[in-house]
């Protein structure tokens, strides 16, 4: 178990809010905090877009139970606009809404689709060295016959900002063995200042988009465009994968479970215990009731059902055939 601390008294914590299925997750990620982390000292900012040009329908969350329960909760709501992504790539929503949080001022994004499950205190931040979530597969790139392989991909990509490729390189694993190359999960990052931060995710994931290197000529940036990017803002700020111990982000103090289903088929007791917990209370259960996927994974018992099909110490190895083997059953929600 992570050791009690107090190195981060003062924590910025943002996710995304908007309309619909995201504003749920996100109080499930404000009452796991709260619940787990009664003592948090930090700002919890929920970013918010808003309507404009780049959104088919006004984004953020109307007035009314779920919006007044963010903020019961201790969320901060705060808006930013979209410049460069909205509707045609929401996942650029995570990279605008850094501008909306105090400049100077250290922070860690989470995707809503996260629980906090343990003591953020706890975790020995080194905000001066960004990192990422390190629980992916290898979605990106998907290499081709005839095509270039890991390295020549992630080198074309280094080589377009001016930054050090072999000094970002996992030795340890083989030559065009995926983990050799550094890849995160967006679903957190970190660093001392988001207004840096922010403007460069930006900066690099707008050139990949728009004038991305021969060697991605065959590789789809939809939806991979932020985690292409943000390997490279890591590195450019002196930042890597172990700059803060594994095992506890997406471990024992974090669980970016990202779909219901996908929680209740391969997540510890612990983060299930959580989940049902901060679930219970009438005036938050009266709420999430109106998010269909929680309440009948949550309250009508399909979790449970989906939980029963697999044997958590012996689960597929690959995450589609945990989808597939749900879906057969009928029991596959979002």
């Amino acid at each position: 178990m992570a050791k009690k601390s107090t190195k981060n008294p003062s924590l910025n914590v943002m996710i995304v809010v908007q309309n619909g299925r995201l504003a749920y997750e996100a109080a499930l990620f404000a009452a796991s905090l709260r619940h787990t982390n009664p003592d948090f000292k930090g700002r919890l900012f929920l970013a918010e877009p808003l309507p404009g040009p780049l959104w088919d329908r006004d984004p953020r969350l109307p007035d009314g139970d779920l919006r007044d329960l963010l903020i019961d909760l201790g969320g901060e709501f705060v808006q930013f606009e979209s410049r460069v992504f909205g509707q045609s790539y929401p996942y650029g929503n995570k990279i605008e809404a850094l501008v909306a949080l105090p400049k100077g001022e250290p922070f860690i994004f989470f995707d809503t689709d996260t629980l906090i499950t343990g003591d953020l205190n706890a975790v020995p931040f080194d905000f001066a060295r960004p990192s990422a979530s390190l629980r992916r597969e290898n979605t990106w790139p998907e290499l081709e016959l005839y095509g270039p392989g890991y390295g020549a991909i992630w080198k074309s990509l280094y080589d377009k900002f001016e930054l050090d490729f072999d000094s970002a390189l996992d030795l340890s694993k083989p030559d065009e063995y995926w983990r050799r190359y550094p890849y995160y999960n967006a679903g957190y990052f970190f660093y001392k200042c988001p207004q840096k931060f922010g403007a460069r995710f930006l900066e690099y994931a707008t050139a990949i988009r728009d004038d991305a290197p021969p060697e991605l000529v065959l590789q789809t940036l939809d939806p991979w465009l932020d985690q292409v990017a943000l390997p490279l803002v890591i590195h450019s700020f002196g930042g890597g994968k172990d700059t803060i111990p594994r095992g506890l982000l997406d471990g024992e103090i974090s669980c970016h479970y990202r779909m219901l289903p996908l929680l209740y088929a391969r997540e510890g007791d612990h983060v299930i215990d959580v989940l049902h917990d901060i679930s219970a209370p009438n005036k938050i259960k009266k709420v999430l009731k109106g998010s269909d996927a929680i309440k009948r994974m949550i309250y009508h018992g399909r979790g449970e059902k989906v939980r029963a099909l697999f044997d958590q110490d012996d689960l597929p190895r690959k995450e589609q055939a945990i989808r597939n083997r749900i879906k057969k059953a009928g029991f596959w929600m979002r």
